[in-house]
């Protein structure tokens, strides 16, 4: 059985200028976003923030020079992207791109679609989709369906993508596909990455609608849709391996416990001190907070040093939607037929309790999570 090992992280001196530094530009920024806009910031698509970030340096933030990073370090990026989250900053259209769309580019094409595309999204310029699930298949990523057919050039490819976060605003969208037979026992074999312009004929991307009424998800439809040989990511039938490496990216992160964290501080603000249901609660809530920024904060250490965190970063993932979820129904408890209709608590409480359950969807579902996590341990 292999150990499960996150070492402490401490940040230095350094980062904690930058910290200060990001926080003055917040809150000049943010200065008039309400507590409910600040609950919606991971998926506030405002491409003008997203260029603000670009110009002050703080998008691509640890890639190399040679397309437009600053080559700065691991916790540094860390600690913007906790003070936006924290901030309830709207980061939603450069997120996708930032995260995991550039590092994955730069990895496995690192000649040829990196410095076509990775400088305009250190910029805010440049904003990508991740077309992974499709309709049907839930969050079995080894059975989609979308299929690439070769042709002089290129590629033509036919299928369509589900839950795809802001492709009504992105320029491209990285999607996995088939471009090779399954081999028995493989079901993950002949799957690739390809790099797909949005604006290409044949493309088709339609707004789905969460229970608020509003629009970050969409359905991405491809009919017969040319990609050429260029835009093909790393090597044909190594799409699996190259999506799992870009995974790891998207569960890492603050983002996957600071969801609800507008909530917790619009109870913080309402809270009676000398209720023991309140003090007990919230203090319950807060050590849950404290030891997933130690993990968050121990999984970006790895990074920093080099080290896979695939397995630690699933850990985070599953442990932070499990603290985000309950925050709504902690909130209920407290305060649910206490709150004033229409106050600050209210609007924050209403919008976090219709979008929680999806936090436990997005980047995997928990039992997903849960068996790569024994996978990892060697427990299965």
């Amino acid at each position: 059985m292999q150990a499960l090992d996150i070492r402490p992280c401490r940040l230095d001196a350094k980062t904690q200028v930058l910290r200060a530094e990001v926080r003055a530009f917040l809150a000049e920024e943010l200065k008039q976003y309400s507590p409910a806009e600040r609950a919606k910031g991971l998926v506030g698509l405002v491409p003008e923030f997203s260029r603000k970030l670009g110009e002050r340096g703080w998008l691509g933030m640890t890639w190399p020079k040679r397309y437009g990073g600053h080559e700065r370090s691991a916790l540094e990026r860390y600690v913007v992207l906790e003070e936006l989250l924290a901030a309830g900053a709207p980061v939603g259209a450069h997120w996708v791109a930032e995260r995991q769309s550039g590092p994955l580019l730069i990895k496995f094409s690192a000649e040829v679609l990196a410095p076509q595309i990775v400088p305009g999204i250190t910029r805010g310029e440049t904003l990508l989709a991740i077309g992974m699930s499709e309709p049907d298949v839930g969050s079995d990523l080894a059975a989609v369906r979308t299929r690439a057919e070769k042709t002089d050039g290129g590629w033509i490819v036919n299928g369509s993508k589900v839950w795809t976060s802001g492709a009504h605003l992105a320029h491209y969208m990285i999607t996995l596909l088939r471009t090779g037979p399954k081999e028995e026992g493989d079901r993950r074999a002949g799957l690739s990455q390809l790099l797909i312009d949005l604006k290409s004929p044949g493309v088709t991307v339609r707004p789905v609608y969460n229970m608020l009424g509003e629009h970050d998800f969409n359905e991405v439809f491809l009919e017969n849709v040319f990609v050429p040989d260029d835009f093909v990511i790393g090597q044909l039938g190594n799409g699996w391996q190259q999506v799992t490496a870009e995974l790891a990216l998207e569960r890492s992160g603050p983002e996957r416990y600071l969801s609800s964290t507008q909530l917790y501080l619009a109870m913080l603000d309402e809270a009676d001190p000398q209720d023991t249901r309140h003090t007990v609660s919230l203090g319950r809530l807060a050590a849950r907070y404290a030891a997933l920024r130690q993990m968050s904060l121990g999984v970006a250490g790895m990074l920093a040093r080099g080290e896979n965190p695939a397995i630690p970063a699933t850990v985070v993932k599953d442990q932070g939607a499990l603290l985000e979820q309950a925050i709504p129904e902690v909130a209920h408890d407290l305060f649910g037929d206490q709150r004033e209709p229409g106050s600050d608590l209210d609007q924050v409480m209403r919008f976090l309790t219709q979008s929680a359950p999806s936090f436990s969807l997005r980047g995997g579902t928990r039992e997903i999570l849960r068996g790569i996590i024994a996978g990892g341990l060697g427990l299965r």
